[in-house]
């Protein structure tokens, strides 16, 4: 079974509005996606988050996304490539202010929601997330989805000398080509914990999952996304780290 490093979103607090369970989610995941101030998050929580990931020794992740604090990132924009190059850079440099003053620095970049999907779709897009990366610092990663065909990720990487680590998810569904099934539609989401735990496993052992379209999919991954939100996906993360690590049962 293939080490997969568990991630999980972090920070999408803001001011008195909580969102997720990170005290509880953040001793249990190896890296922590950190929202930046455009679709979650402030100046408090973003420097709370980074200092509970410290202490559990998460590295930071920046999770920077579209201006849409009312939509949480999730409606796409219609952004010229220079502007997406220029919001990713603003919010990257927000985040390596805090993790600067706590002794930390960041540790790689994971785009946001609409914004996530949409680099996967458009190359120009993903072109211009990449830029931000390499004139920030180059040697970070840059997280990007494991669809059925990654070759246009791969090939925009090494032209612009970008590593990538690939992101498979835990708990959504999948359409014939890799891609998250939309929210919006029922059955996008997993609930129940050993549907989840499966699903971890199986992209772990590379073996294939079933799409929306009833085809096979085997998704190379590098690390997994898992929510935790509730109580109840708190134990599907512990279920899964355990399955990952040959705990079961211990």
């Amino acid at each position: 079974m293939k080490t997969l490093l568990l991630n999980a979103d972090m920070g999408e607090s803001f001011g008195p509005w909580v969102m997720g369970l990170d005290h509880e989610v953040m001793p249990h995941v190896d890296l922590a996606n950190v929202a930046c101030g455009f679709h979650a998050s402030d100046p408090d929580v973003i420097r709370m988050t980074v200092r509970l990931a410290r202490k559990h020794g998460v590295t930071v992740g920046a999770h920077p996304a579209y201006p849409d604090m009312v939509g949480f990132g999730r409606r796409s924009m219609a952004c010229a490539p220079e502007e997406v190059e220029n919001l990713v850079l603003y919010q990257v440099g927000a985040l390596a202010g805090i993790c600067r003053a706590e002794g930390l620095s960041v540790g790689y970049i994971k785009p946001h929601g609409a914004l996530y999907n949409d680099m996967m779709r458009d190359p120009e897009i993903l072109a211009a997330v990449m830029r931000a990366l390499v004139a920030y610092d180059a040697s970070l990663p840059l997280k990007v989805m494991a669809t059925r065909d990654t070759s246009m990720a791969r090939e925009l990487a090494e032209r612009h000398g970008v590593s990538l680590w690939f992101e498979a998810f835990a708990d959504r569904a999948y359409d014939g080509e890799g891609r998250l099934v939309s929210r919006r539609e029922t059955g996008s989401v997993h609930h129940d914990q050993d549907a989840i735990v499966d699903q971890a496993r199986r992209i772990a052992r590379g073996e294939p999952l079933i799409a929306r379209d009833g085809r096979e999919l085997i998704l190379e991954a590098d690390t997994l996304c898992v929510h935790g939100d509730n109580a109840e996906s708190i134990a599907a993360i512990k279920a899964i780290r355990a399955a990952l690590h040959g705990q079961e049962g211990a």
